[in-house]
């Protein structure tokens, strides 16, 4: 049981630093001179403009921004609530919270991604790339690690109600 619940700790602490990552760096769309995430972009990896209201897709972009952030919050606040209910409650009502809180946050991470993935050509379409081929990009790490971290946010989340029941 002691290694289950070790292993379950790693397991979310890797899920928040993945979200984390995922959140703050500069790397979901990536190409010859150029880079953007869901904050800035970047051209000659000198010139970055932060994304505001006169990108023609700002409101999908802040979608992706309010769910991101909100995902790491949840799967933070979920792994305090962990902590908390791992020596508060009895056997059969531990860890339902926290996994409630978890699946969120898997939520929040799934449709930050997938409303990135949906309006990526029009993200990437903007006047103000220049003479940059945006859309000759490719998805970064940063896009990928997002959706490693819904994955692992769901497995965490799964395994919390399955802990749930355990001695």
């Amino acid at each position: 049981m002691l290694i289950l619940l070790a292993f379950i700790i790693l397991f979310h602490i890797i899920s928040a630093a993945l979200l984390f990552i995922s959140t703050i760096d500069n790397a979901w769309w990536v190409g010859d001179g150029f880079f953007t995430d869901i904050w800035h972009q970047c051209l000659n990896e000198t010139n970055c403009t932060a994304l505001d209201n006169s990108l023609p897709e700002y409101a999908s972009i802040q979608t992706v921004q309010a769910t991101m952030v909100l995902s790491t919050i949840l799967c933070c606040v979920a792994f305090f609530v962990f902590v908390l209910q791992l020596f508060r409650l009895k056997q059969g009502e531990r860890f339902v919270l926290t996994s409630i809180i978890q699946l969120l946050s898997c939520l929040c991470v799934m449709i930050g991604a997938s409303v990135y993935t949906d309006r990526r050509a029009e993200l990437h379409r903007a006047p103000l790339y220049g003479r940059f081929e945006v859309e000759g990009g490719r998805f970064g790490y940063s896009y990928i690690l997002a959706w490693v971290a819904f994955a692992f946010t769901l497995l965490s989340g799964l395994m919390y109600l399955i802990l749930r029941k355990r001695k």
